[in-house]
């Protein structure tokens, strides 16, 4: 049928990303501030306020202090868990010389280790603070989509983390000699829409339109459940890092795929867990006073 569809002149020619005009960043003249970081950068701002706006309603389990520690240290997480978590799982070579590790414009970043290092943030924050850990997740898990889709939309934009062949209409040429001149999968566009738009979407309509904010766990449960099946599927579209091909090649899954497994099995879990318990708090007025007191 495609060879058809090609004799005929009715397969479209694949996109070229050269042809789109993107830039890596915004040169400032002494200074080029790189779209990918820029996108951390907002996606951590956008965070600080939407959660400040979301303590605000009746029931929060944390106050404006609270939140100020968050950002920093959930900052310091995702920097230091996201680079360390890459250096780990998919470019052990970054150990040769442990300085590249802090080279964030250079791009790499692992969402798993950028997880473990908000967790670790959260703990330290709600363990100072006497907060409920898993309530202070549910409220920061809202927040998260927006930096992961900031993100991946930056990778296209750098014209990296490309997807595996194919002559699906949408298809893409990347200008990475590693790439070849290959029409690909735009999988980081897919990333940003399941990863990141929808799931920003969802959480934001159980946090503004239900209840969920008073069952602990439902809304992180959510997230970790969402974001483990986004992924999953998502790996099946995108390239394996070239180090990790032959890895993937000989299990039959990625490395990003064989990391959320686990995510999604702790995401039906916590899920599970928090349908099955009784809501907390009212929502009452005394209440909303005594969490941002």
């Amino acid at each position: 049928m495609l060879s058809l569809l090609a004799a005929s002149g009715a397969v479209a020619d694949p996109i070229y990303w050269s042809d789109l005009g993107l830039r890596p960043g915004i040169d400032l003249g002494f200074f080029t501030l790189r779209f990918y970081s820029l996108a951390y950068l907002l996606g951590v701002i956008f965070a600080y306020w939407h959660l400040s706006k979301m303590i605000k309603q009746p029931g929060a389990p944390l106050a404006q202090r609270h939140a100020d520690d968050l950002f920093f240290y959930c900052t310091l997480g995702v920097i230091l868990g996201g680079r360390i978590g890459y250096a780990i799982f998919y470019n052990p070579n970054l150990w040769d010389n442990p300085l590249d590790i802090l080279k964030l414009w250079e791009g790499g970043m692992s969402f798993h280790g950028g997880l473990v290092g908000v967790l670790i943030a959260i703990a330290w924050v709600t363990r100072r603070g006497n907060l409920s850990f898993l309530r202070v997740c549910d409220y920061i898990a809202v927040n998260v989509p927006m930096g992961m889709m900031l993100g991946r939309l930056a990778n296209f934009n750098n014209g990296e983390l490309w997807g595996r062949a194919t002559d699906v209409p949408w298809a893409m040429v990347f200008p990475d000699p590693r790439a070849g001149e290959i029409a690909r999968h735009p999988s980081q566009l897919y990333q940003a829409g399941l990863e990141g738009l929808a799931l920003l979407v969802v959480l934001m309509l159980l946090f503004w339109k239900t209840n969920a904010r008073y069952r602990p766990g439902l809304l992180v449960g959510i997230f970790t459940l969402g974001m483990g099946i986004a992924r999953f599927v998502n790996e099946f579209f995108r390239e394996p890092d070239t180090q990790l091909a032959e890895f993937a090649a000989r299990t039959g899954l990625s490395m990003g795929q064989w990391l959320t497994i686990p995510l999604i099995l702790i995401g039906l879990i916590v899920t599970l867990y928090a349908l099955t318990r009784k809501p907390v708090g009212t929502g009452s007025i005394s209440e909303s006073k005594s969490a941002t007191a």
